[in-house]
Order: C-alpha cells, then structure tokens, then sequence
C-alpha cells in the first residue's frame, strides 16, 4: 500500500488544553491554548500510530494556579513553548492537518482554534473535515447525555492511560474510544 492509499485511514485526533481559571478570567487575559496534543490513528489497521504533543506560550493570559493543578502545566513550562501562530504552522507542516480528517471529544477543540485564529491572525490550520467524537459516541452507544471523556472511557471498558488533562494523554485515550467506534462500524470521518 502507498502512502497515498494509507493516508485514505488516517485520521487525526487532538485535544488542547488552554489557559483557565477557578471564575472568571482576570481582567484583560482570555483563554488561550497552552498544549496541543495530537495522536495519529490508522482508522484501517486499528491502531494509534503515533502520540505528539507542543507546548504553546501564551500572549494574553498566564497559567492560574487552577489550571497547574488541573493540567500539571506550569508558567515556566508554557514560556518555553512556541508562539500560537508557530504551532500551527507546525501542526500544517509536519502533521498534514490541514490535509487529514480530524476529531476531538466535543466541539470545544475545533471552536478555540476558531476564535483563537480569528483573534491572533493566525493561519487555521485544519482542514474542513472534523469529527465529533463525544457526538459520535453517545450516538453509538444510545446514550441520552453526552459523557466526558473519561466517563466514556469507562462506558466502553476502556483504561485511561496517562493524565486526564494533558493534551497528548487525553488525544490518546480519545483516539481508543475513536478505535472502539470503528471497530463497532460506528465511525465515518468528517
């Protein structure tokens, strides 16, 4: 099979993690993305192929001391990543996101993106074709409310791997449930 023909399956999972706050914002500072984690799953071969993971400095907010102790990212941590608009040219350039489908648990991801590019100017670097995954899910599953994504973790008998909260463990543990879905035919890529 040639990479053209394999490309057919990819799809790419991804979970951010932003600037937060126990309330509201502190004057002058908005949400913004801290962490992309992405995970590349082989939709045909059932299997995730790959776990990445950039670290985004912030320009208009800092890291409160709720959001360390909910994601275990610092101020120090995030000052070491790349600017917003570098990481996703990165996430174009050497991740195709722009090219693959994509999915993430809810719409939540995809939306921050959105306002996020539109505020920085920033390249969108994704393409049209997005999954929901959370939506997807509770269809599958007949469920009346949609879960979190641990929740649902635990709905399909699944482990979760790593830290809950962290961009690349939670793209990973999102592209199990993506797997549990297409092995149960109940996968079509956005």
């Amino acid at each position: 099979m040639d990479m053209g023909e394999r490309d057919a399956y990819l799809l790419n999972v991804v979970d951010v993690e932003a600037t937060c706050w126990e309330g509201q914002p502190p004057p002058g500072q908005v949400s913004e993305i801290i962490e992309i984690g992405l995970t590349v799953v082989d939709l045909r071969a059932g299997e995730r192929l790959a776990k990445h993971r950039l670290l985004v400095r912030p320009a208009r907010s800092t890291v409160s001391p709720f959001c360390t102790e909910l994601t275990g990212l610092t101020q120090a941590e995030v000052d070491a990543g790349l600017p917003f608009a570098e990481a996703c040219r990165v996430l174009a350039a050497e991740h195709r996101t722009g090219l693959l489908p994509w999915a993430s648990w809810g719409d939540y991801d995809r939306n921050q993106f959105t306002r996020q590019c539109r505020a920085t100017g920033a390249e969108y670097p994704f393409g049209q074709r997005h999954t929901n995954a959370k939506a997807a899910f509770t269809a599958a599953y007949g469920l009346r409310r949609r879960p979190g994504m641990a929740q649902a973790l635990e709905t399909a008998g699944l482990p979760l791997e790593g830290r809950h909260h962290r961009g690349d463990d939670d793209a990973w543990n999102i592209a199990a449930l993506v797997l549990d879905l297409a092995g149960r035919g109940d996968w079509a890529a956005g």
